[in-house]
């Protein structure tokens, strides 16, 4: 039996209930759905298996979205490798509807001396995210402390929506697949947030872990940290 989580917050008229987009969404999967809505306009849509139940979190816009955009994300809950023009050119049209971002949203910068930020973060999102992660990514500031370099390649902040990676990074002596893989690590808290259990707050969850092991180059990039 499935069960939905519609939130009501926001004022507006959209064209499905969190029951009926939910019912819609198994009909099209044929499977049992927990759908729940949500105001996190970082990951739009993600879910994850478990107990034989999907458990979906969209956005609440997608209650107002037509019928070429529901098939997009039945599509894509099906097989994550999935075109997903309708769905993204849909968040574009509505984008007032977004929670608006922090006021403290730190500048980018992405351009290095050895890589490109950006560019490794646009082919990482429309490969694994289907380009619906909306983080910034930039270069951290440089710190004179090897032992704090060494050990923080990247970070995530949800306060400000921010990625930021190590500048040790950039160097011509580091493999391109490496800086992204921690790229996509980072890119994988955005998508997948912090978990609560219980009282305790699960950041490499068992879900983390399994989808980080996706990334193409895993064994290599692993590897290579293990030598470096």
């Amino acid at each position: 039996m499935s069960h939905f989580k519609p939130d009501l917050q926001l004022n507006l008229l959209f064209g499905h209930t969190g029951d009926s987009l939910g019912r819609h969404l198994e009909e099209s999967l044929g499977r049992p759905v927990s759908l729940v809505l949500t105001d996190n306009s970082t990951s739009m849509l993600s879910a994850r298996l478990r107990d034989g139940v999907l458990h979906v979190r969209l956005h609440r816009i997608f209650l107002h979205s037509d019928d070429r955009v529901l098939e997009e994300i039945a599509a894509f809950l099906k097989s994550r490798k999935r075109s997903m023009t309708h769905f993204q050119g849909f968040v574009r049209e509505h984008r007032e509807l977004l929670a608006k971002r922090p006021p403290n949203r730190v500048a980018e910068k992405t351009c290095g001396k050895c890589f490109d930020l950006r560019v490794l973060y646009r082919e990482i999102n429309e490969e694994y995210f289907g380009g619906m992660i909306s983080a910034a990514i930039t270069w951290g500031a440089k710190s004179p402390r090897f032992a704090v370099r060494k050990r923080t390649l990247g970070s995530y902040s949800d306060r400000s929506n921010t990625i930021r990676i190590n500048p040790v990074l950039d160097r011509k002596t580091v493999p391109r697949y490496y800086v992204a893989f921690v790229v996509y690590h980072e890119m994988l808290h955005a998508a997948l947030g912090i978990l609560l259990r219980g009282k305790r707050r699960s950041v490499h969850s068992r879900e983390f872990r399994a989808r980080e092991r996706l990334f193409r180059d895993y064994a290599r990039a692993t590897a290579w940290e293990r030598r470096a």
